[in-house]
C-alpha cells in the first residue's frame, strides 16, 4: 500500500475533529457531570476538578497522538477498500468501530466492573468520532 495516495490533510483534520467532539461530548453541555459521577468524581469538589484540569495537558497530547493513529489507520482501511462514496465510508467506519472499538471497550468495562452508563458515554463518544472521521476521510478522498 502506498502512503502517498492518502490525504494527509484529511487525516490531520479528522484527528483534530475527535478532539473537538471530545471537548463537546465531555463538556457540561452533554456528559461531563454524568461521566464524572460514573468515574467516582464529585462534580462539586472544586479542588479535585482543578487537579484534573492541571494534569489534563499530557492526557490531551496523548489523546491527540492516539487520534492521529486512528485517523491514519481508518484512512488506510478506507483506501484499501477503495471507498468511493460517503455512504460506504460511513458504513465501513461504523463497522470498524463496532468490530474493534466497541468490543474492546465492552470487554474492558466488564472486567473493570464499569457501569453500562459509563460504557455508553465513552463508547458513544468513540462512535461519533469514527463517524465524523469516516465522513472527513471519505469526503476528502
Amino acid at each position: 500500500m502506498q502512503f502517498h495516495h492518502l490525504n494527509w490533510l484529511a487525516i490531520v483534520v479528522a484527528a483534530i475533529s475527535t478532539m473537538i467532539v471530545g471537548f463537546i461530548w465531555y463538556s457540561p453541555l452533554l456528559f461531563a457531570k454524568s461521566w464524572m459521577r460514573e468515574m467516582g468524581y464529585d462534580p462539586s469538589d472544586k479542588a479535585k476538578t482543578q487537579e484534573m484540569r492541571k494534569s489534563a495537558g499530557p492526557a490531551y497530547a496523548g489523546s491527540f497522538v492516539a487520534s492521529l493513529i486512528s485517523a491514519f489507520t481508518l484512512a488506510l482501511i478506507l483506501h484499501g477498500l477503495r471507498t468511493e462514496d460517503l455512504h460506504f465510508g460511513l458504513m465501513a467506519s461504523f463497522h470498524v468501530w463496532l468490530g474493534f472499538v466497541a468490543t474492546v471497550q465492552f470487554t474492558g468495562a466488564l472486567f473493570m466492573k464499569q457501569s453500562m452508563k459509563l460504557f455508553g458515554i465513552n463508547t458513544g463518544y468513540q462512535l461519533v468520532c469514527y463517524l465524523v472521521m469516516g465522513t472527513i476521510l471519505s469526503a476528502w478522498r
